[in-house]
């Protein structure tokens, strides 16, 4: 009989147990590594997402900064920081105030844990981004404020004005910088790439501070034009139609822009020295000008107005017949608000237009505790500016409008004045131009 080839012989019979018995070691060594492997997966995620208690939170804040029990701890937080939601965020930065908020004498203890949580994220835009967290919540947060107050000190020496550097941005920058302009544009927004195109052309210059552990992150920046005179109205500047300046005939710089990017950078002033180089920067490109002036918002002017009875907004505009002429001699501010902005976008008389600046006259000397009332105003005048002119419909973008009836104001750089008149600000008198003066 021909032998099956299939057939098993006893052979094989015999062995297969054996080859069995391997597969199955083999198979259980695997399952046992897969298990470990899981185990440590489900680890490290448990190690990760839960909380740590309030022990260890305390010594992020009273273990050297070498311990690794608190380094870990940090870590694990500051990962936890990063994946939280509002909500939770604001948990964590009260579980963070309530485990230091026994210690005495703090000394520098808050300072170690946030010097600690910088070394474990190595993220100094991780530290800002903290503290803006830190300033929206810290009216909701018993105690945040005193941690918000130390994050804010070694923000300060860690953007010392020494370590940043000033760079322009161009329509060669790279695209990522550009769309930055675009996102971060705080004053004039950008609604299109044509119109950002307009605002770094050739004969426009745009600069801003950056800090070599944020080198794509422009911290502060400005955006300049240049004219033959001091310049009264933002839409003829933004507009991408506007014929360009012949930069050899241009005797003025205009800073019509100025934003600040991080929140969490905020009272950390460098904005005054942003300018002043630029100053520097642009006379050694163009030393025939001759004058430096912004053409700036006034934020909080509608708002102030609008909260002003008639018998104060008669004391203002003194002219009691003025007023009657124009039918506003019984109005409160709500109504003059109201009557400026159409005003603005409408044919209005010299009568109205006087009183109108008149008025942001007025509430931009204003002065409370010894500081302006108006947020922009604050920044020019502390930087030793003088007030030189306000302007009539001079913004009227919506928000133009709603802020300020679409009046601006122009503050003048005068370079062998900045000491005296931060001086005359000092005693509570802002500087201003003969054109201001006349109101």
């Amino acid at each position: 009989m021909t032998p099956n080839p299939r057939a098993v012989t006893p052979t094989a019979v015999v062995a297969a147990p054996e080859k069995i018995g391997d597969s199955l070691k083999q198979h259980a060594a695997e399952g046992q590594e897969s298990r470990k492997g899981l185990m440590a997966r489900l680890g490290s995620w448990w190690e990760r997402e839960r909380s740590p208690g309030s022990a260890e939170i305390k010594a992020l804040y009273t273990a050297r900064l070498t311990d690794v029990a608190a380094n870990r701890t940090a870590k694990q937080w500051c990962a936890q920081y990063l994946a939280a939601d509002g909500k939770a965020r604001r948990a964590l930065l009260a579980q963070l105030v309530q485990a230091g908020a026994d210690l005495e004498p703090r000394a520098d203890l808050g300072l170690r844990l946030l010097r600690r949580l910088n070394v474990q994220t190595d993220s100094l835009q991780f530290m800002v981004e903290l503290r803006a967290d830190m300033l929206h919540w810290r009216n909701q947060v018993a105690g945040l404020a005193v941690l918000e107050h130390e994050l804010e000190s070694l923000l300060s020496n860690w953007f010392d004005v020494g370590m940043l550097e000033l760079k322009p941005i161009t329509w060669d920058s790279p695209a990522s910088l550009l769309e930055k302009l675009i996102q971060y544009e705080a004053v004039h927004e950008i609604h299109s790439w044509d119109e950002l195109k307009h605002r770094v052309a050739h004969n426009r210059r745009c600069y801003a501070f950056f800090h070599p552990r944020m080198s794509d992150v422009p911290l502060i920046f400005v955006e300049v034009a240049f004219a033959h005179q001091m310049a009264g109205n933002v839409q003829v500047l933004l507009d991408p139609k506007t014929p360009a300046e012949d930069l050899d005939k241009a005797r003025w710089a205009i800073f019509y822009s100025i934003s600040n990017t991080q929140p969490g950078l905020r009272g950390i002033s460098f904005g005054n020295f942003l300018l002043k180089r630029v100053i520097e920067e642009v006379l050694r490109e163009m030393p025939r000008l001759k004058s430096f002036a912004t053409l700036s918002p006034i934020p909080g002017f509608t708002d102030w107005l609008k909260k002003q009875d008639r018998q104060t907004l008669q004391a203002i505009l003194h002219d009691r017949s003025e007023a009657k002429a124009v039918g506003t001699e019984d109005h409160t501010g709500a109504l003059w608000a109201a009557k400026l902005q159409k005003a603005a976008v409408g044919q209005a008389s010299e009568l109205v237009q006087r009183a109108g600046l008149k008025l942001a006259a007025h509430y931009l000397t204003a002065i409370k505790n010894g500081h302006p009332l108006d947020p922009v105003a604050r920044f020019h005048l502390g930087n030793g500016a003088r007030i030189e002119r306000v302007n009539w419909a001079a913004d009227n973008s919506p928000k133009g409008l709603e802020q300020s009836c679409a009046i601006m104001a122009n503050y003048l750089y005068d370079l062998n004045e900045l000491d005296q008149n931060l001086v005359q600000l000092a005693a509570g008198k802002p500087s201003v131009g003969r054109n201001f003066k006349r109101l």
